[in-house]
């Protein structure tokens, strides 16, 4: 396996630097740290080269265990759900993709979902298993997502983003405020809440800086444009509930919907539906405007 292929391969499985213990074999060592994994799933994975050494080569079932040894091994969900949404390639070169996540679809493998996400999906698309999300939107919102496609050329991508050198907006249906005065910014401080998936506001120093203007009135709903300064988890779903309006169809804010089911004809109201920024390969201006609606 080449270098760069191996390099693709390992950002897509998952590492685990072997605990302290008595273990004969890696495999029992697998066996032991993961019990929902069953031994002869473990031994299916390692036969079809699933389980990697650090250097990416398939291991051996009677591999020696020793302790803080690096494994990669693939994350595999028997009997995935298929997700019935489908994404839209925008744009592509040879550093660059742009893509269009419809609702409910993941853009990373998490949970029960491994090839039902948007990652997984552009790879077999493109055949370019060294794809890489340059950032990241909820599974419940739909919108543009950025993905390096060289190795070569990934890190001065990936530092739009904490430099903000990247201009990113939104679009959300939520309930009037009617009350409040427009264009406005919101700052907060947002932690993390309960049940673990979700964000609070907390006291302290802001972390997070969100500009909300009002852009159609349709009774009592409005349609609101978000630009995130910041880009912190869930910051405008939880940014919209502090202001007293949360997003439409939200099954987290402003409380957890129990035992919620994905709903494909009420999906959560919230798009990223643009960005504009200067590629730092090209020097070019670049502009994407998400090609997916939010209606009433």
């Amino acid at each position: 396996m080449s270098t760069s292929a191996f390099s693709a391969s390992r950002h897509q499985a998952s590492t685990l630097y072997l605990p302290p213990g008595r273990w004969q074999t890696v495999l029992e060592c697998l066996c032991a740290h993961f019990p929902a994994i069953s031994r002869e799933q473990w031994l299916d994975r390692v036969a079809r080269g699933r389980v990697l050494d650090s250097n990416g080569k398939p291991i051996d079932s009677q591999l020696p265990y020793r302790e803080g040894l690096c494994i990669h091994y693939f994350r595999e969900v028997p009997n995935e759900k298929v997700i019935p949404v489908q994404e839209t390639i925008l744009y592509a070169d040879e550093h660059l993709v742009v893509a269009d996540k419809p609702h409910f679809l993941p853009v990373t493998p998490a949970g029960e979902y491994v090839e039902q996400t948007l990652l997984r999906r552009l790879i077999h698309r493109l055949d370019n298993p060294s794809l890489v999300p340059l950032h990241r939107i909820d599974r419940h919102t739909a919108g543009l997502v950025l993905f390096s496609a060289n190795p070569q050329s990934r890190s001065v991508y990936q530092q739009l983003f904490p430099t903000r050198r990247i201009d990113k907006f939104y679009e959300a249906i939520a309930p009037a405020l009617p009350d409040l005065v427009f264009p406005l910014v919101h700052k907060s401080r947002l932690v993390e809440g309960e049940p673990f998936f979700r964000m609070q506001e907390g006291l302290g120093v802001s972390n997070t800086e969100t500009a909300v203007e009002v852009r159609e009135k349709n009774a009592g709903l409005w349609r609101y444009g978000l630009y995130p300064v910041t880009g912190k988890k869930h910051q405008l779903r939880v940014h919209m509930t502090a202001l007293g309006a949360s997003i439409c169809n939200d099954p987290f804010y402003p409380d957890v919907i129990k035992d919620a089911e994905d709903d494909y004809a009420h999906p959560l109201k919230l798009l990223a539906q643009g960005v504009r920024f200067t590629d730092p390969v090209t020097g070019d201006l670049r502009s994407f405007r998400s090609a997916i609606t939010l209606d009433w």
